[in-house]
């Protein structure tokens, strides 16, 4: 394959052929790369139960290091660290540092000895390939996107760095799939043994492949031209952060762009994902089909969204994006409990529940409560059963004219199902295509503000130190107000009694972002991006 890219004067018309090339790699590269990424989360119980056994505390503590840390510590370090060399060396080889690191860092997962085998060997050894992956993952995104947008002709720059976009998505549903047919080709006891190490060897072939590709790419005529004219940065840290008018734009990244279009989509997977199994009560199988089914339908609108920007601008169509996300995400969630498990609505109706309780402190990032009343908690938050609080001297649960004196589990239990709490969603009674319809106008909401981010992150910032401004403030957005979506909204429903309510935090953050983009965002289309 010859070298297609890197010729073609900036900002003239497109060659498909050319083009293709250079989207393929690099869109495909962050396909294998979120698919290693979102490959942990979705196994995080089997591995929980496989690395981190809750009876030893040190591996409970690797567990909390496991969870975090490849999200909230270590991405924004890889964004600064490979935004460095992106921005001094070149967009290319840098993003090929990244997929290397990512591809194997997983493929080595799937070698690990388990607790069982290794003792705490195995999660330390765990928690330092997940922090890995968090710090490749802070280099991958900026420099896919920055490749692209650098190549892409001015006028369809939106549409050229969206598949980009639906890459991330892309990851999400491919990982979707090779783990349900490889659960569906061995039996639950199998998978468990052995079997999930399946998907994670694949990365190996998954890196074969997108290093292949990206090797045939040269660099990007953006920084070939900044090169060749020596104006390329010398610290591109120091240079992104002495400038105001570019922390200006670093802090409207983040807290008007990353923050807002972060939320939507960790609710638009995990936060669906996490409603369904918990609250709903469908099984863990069947929730990932209709995530799988609504991500193939809504995978189409990221790159509709994108050509969309090109013609009437990037900013209008994110702040649509961030108010009909403020409209629809309480409506859409309701609309998917109620398809899932009506028998669980018409009991908090006819029988609602109370718990008395003395004040307790619920420890949220605990794998187990050991307080009474915060197991109490963590026992109908788990169940997705609304409550109404009520302070008292002890842990008494009341269902109807039903008192259950102190926390027993059995007898919780037995409780809600006399009272016509379901423990899990009937299959008889599920309206499927409300479930489907919900999970894909939530993430259709994703696309509509997630679809045109990289063309606007690559138009707000200079071109010598694009990789450092953009990869930081988007990986401190998505690793903290994304990472610790599931925790906050599990803390909001325990302090609330409403499996709903966690939903608030979405909106609080999409509406900060909606007033900073409306105030603070420029429109960013028709700039010249060679400056």
């Amino acid at each position: 394959m010859n070298d297609q890219s890197g010729e073609r004067p900036i900002d003239t018309a497109a060659d498909f052929k050319r083009d293709r090339l250079i989207i393929v790699a690099s869109s495909l590269g962050t396909v294998f790369e979120w698919y290693d990424f979102f490959l942990y989360g979705i196994l995080a119980a089997l591995i929980g139960r496989l690395f981190f056994p809750i009876d030893n505390p040190t591996a409970a503590t690797l567990a909390s290091l496991a969870t975090f840390g490849a999200g909230f510590g270590v991405r924004p370090i890889g964004a600064m660290l490979f935004g460095h060399y992106g921005d001094r060396i070149g967009r290319k080889y840098t993003f090929l540092i990244t997929i290397t690191l990512m591809g194997a860092a997983t493929a080595l997962i799937g070698f690990l000895p388990t607790y069982a085998q290794a003792g705490l060997w195995a999660p330390a050894l765990l928690v330092g390939l997940r922090l890995l992956q968090g710090l490749a993952l802070g280099g991958e995104y900026g420099g896919a996107a920055i490749y692209v947008g650098e190549h892409a002709p001015k006028n369809r720059r939106g549409e050229y760095t969206s598949w980009i976009q639906i890459s991330v998505a892309g990851g999400f549903l491919l990982c979707l799939i090779v783990v349900l047919t490889t659960r569906s080709l061995m039996t639950t006891e199998q998978f468990d043994q052995w079997g999930w190490r399946i998907p994670f060897l694949l990365s190996l072939v998954m890196l074969a492949i997108s290093v292949y590709i990206r090797m045939q790419l040269s660099e990007s005529p953006v920084f070939k031209e900044m090169k060749e004219a020596g104006k390329t940065s010398k610290n591109p840290i120091v240079e992104a952060f002495s400038d105001k008018s570019n922390i200006g734009n670093i802090l409207v990244a983040l807290f008007g762009v990353s923050a807002g279009l972060t939320v939507v989509y960790y609710t638009s997977q995990f936060g669906t994902l996490y409603f369904l199994t918990g609250t709903a009560g469908v099984s863990e199988k069947e929730t990932l089909i209709y995530l799988a089914l609504g991500a193939i339908f809504a995978a189409p609108f990221y790159v509709l969204f994108g050509m969309l920007s090109d013609r009437i601008g990037r900013k209008k169509l994110l702040l649509i994006g961030y108010a009909l996300s403020i409209l629809l995400i309480f409506p859409l969630f309701h609309l998917m409990a109620n398809g899932a498990n009506p028998a669980l609505a018409r009991a908090t109706a006819a029988n609602p529940v109370t718990l008395e309780l003395p004040e307790c402190e619920f420890r949220i990032f605990a794998r187990t409560q050991t307080e009474e009343c915060a197991k109490a908690l963590g026992f109908l938050t788990k169940r997705g059963i609304a409550y109404e609080r009520q302070t008292a001297e002890s842990v008494t649960l009341v269902v109807g004219d039903t008192r259950v004196e102190g926390f027993n589990e059995d007898a919780f239990a037995a409780a809600l199902k006399s009272a016509g709490y379901p423990e899990k969603a009937d299959p008889a009674e599920k309206q499927r295509w409300k479930i489907v319809f919900a999970v894909f106008a939530i993430i259709t909401l994703s696309a509509m503000t997630y679809g045109q981010v990289a063309a606007i992150l690559v138009e707000l910032f200079p071109a010598k130190v694009r990789y450092t401004s953009m990869s930081i403030p988007y990986h401190i957005g998505t690793g903290y107000f994304g990472g610790f979506l599931p925790f906050i909204q599990q803390l909001i429903v325990v302090r609330t009694g409403d499996p709903f309510a966690g939903l608030w935090y979405t909106i609080g953050v999409v509406a900060m972002a909606f007033i900073v983009s409306a105030i603070w965002l420029p429109e960013t289309r028709h700039r010249d991006i060679r400056a």
